[in-house]
């Protein structure tokens, strides 16, 4: 007889392996708040500050900041737990339509080139990051052309952004987005023809999967349906001959990193060590683009 699937009390739907440390009620990521030992539903992270001090009741005074509940990485539990992927996912598509409706000029303004050679036409040969355009290493990845592109980027982005989101904060999901994008495009641009161009959030979606994994890992989920994804989206970055496969494992190397240094933080220290994980690895990015332009330019 085969054992029922165990799924969070607040959400039916999304099974889970991790139970509050009080009631024992079965939660899911977005559920959980951290607690001193264990995790706990919202119920009883509530209750369980508002009944402690002695039974006292009523004072009105707001809560601690030290004792407010806490997402899993240690982040503000939010009203709406998925505010950044919203947003993040409306810039992606008012950008798609600004594309759509301007032809090329922002593909050729905003795309991720390293360097391309003087132009034989008479126009203006366009300018890279070796030239300093670095602001390309970012603005290529809210940027698509094709519709099943951004379609699939932008699924994606749901479908991984809003768990992460509810589980790590809304600062720490942005830190980790936006890094992963950077780290992609580090890549792209360290690895890649320095003329060959590229855009898409693909990166940073890689880096929401590897940061899945992680917390997957963390929470001693069953690994294998993220496994096979990611086997199968790697199959696929290596199968297509027009895919940057540089950013797809630059992103997903740094979304790993990020999320590991922010879902396994000592409790004492967290904010240090997740902040100098941030900076680590945004210093890594920053050696391999200076390193690269110093390759091109020198």
């Amino acid at each position: 007889m085969e054992d029922q699937a165990v799924c969070c009390y607040r959400h039916p739907e999304r099974e889970t392996g991790v139970s509050c440390t009080r009631c024992d009620r079965p939660i899911c990521p977005e559920c959980m708040v951290s607690a001193s030992v264990g995790f706990h539903c919202p119920e009883c992270a509530g209750g369980a500050h508002a009944s402690g001090g002695g039974g006292a009741s009523g004072s009105g005074l707001r809560r601690p900041a030290s004792t407010q509940p806490r997402t899993l990485a240690g982040g503000s539990l939010a009203s709406d737990p998925r505010l950044i992927t919203k947003i993040l996912l409306a810039i992606n598509v008012l950008v798609w339509v600004v594309v759509l409706s301007n032809g090329n000029q922002m593909i050729n303004d905003w795309a991720m080139v390293g360097e391309w050679p003087p132009s034989d036409s008479g126009f203006a040969p366009v300018q890279g990051v070796a030239e300093g355009e670095w602001y390309r290493l970012l603005t290529a990845t809210f940027l698509h052309e094709e519709a099943f592109h951004i379609a699939f980027n932008m699924l994606s982005l749901w479908w991984l952004g809003a768990p992460l989101e509810a589980a790590l904060g809304r600062v720490r999901f942005l830190a980790l987005y936006l890094l992963s994008a950077l780290g992609g495009s580090a890549l792209s641009y360290l690895l890649a023809d320095a003329s060959q161009a590229s855009l898409g959030a693909s990166g940073a979606i890689f880096g929401l999967l590897g940061a899945t994994a992680v917390l997957m890992r963390r929470l001693n989920y069953d690994m294998r349906p993220v496994v096979i994804l990611l086997a199968l989206n790697l199959v696929f970055t290596f199968a297509w001959s027009d895919i940057a496969w540089q950013a797809h494992i630059g992103g997903l190397i740094v979304g790993t990193a990020v999320a590991y240094g922010m879902v396994h933080a000592p409790r004492e220290r967290r904010d240090l060590v997740q902040a100098g994980t941030c900076v680590a690895v945004f210093l890594v990015i920053l050696g391999t683009v200076l390193l690269r332009t110093a390759q091109l330019t020198g």
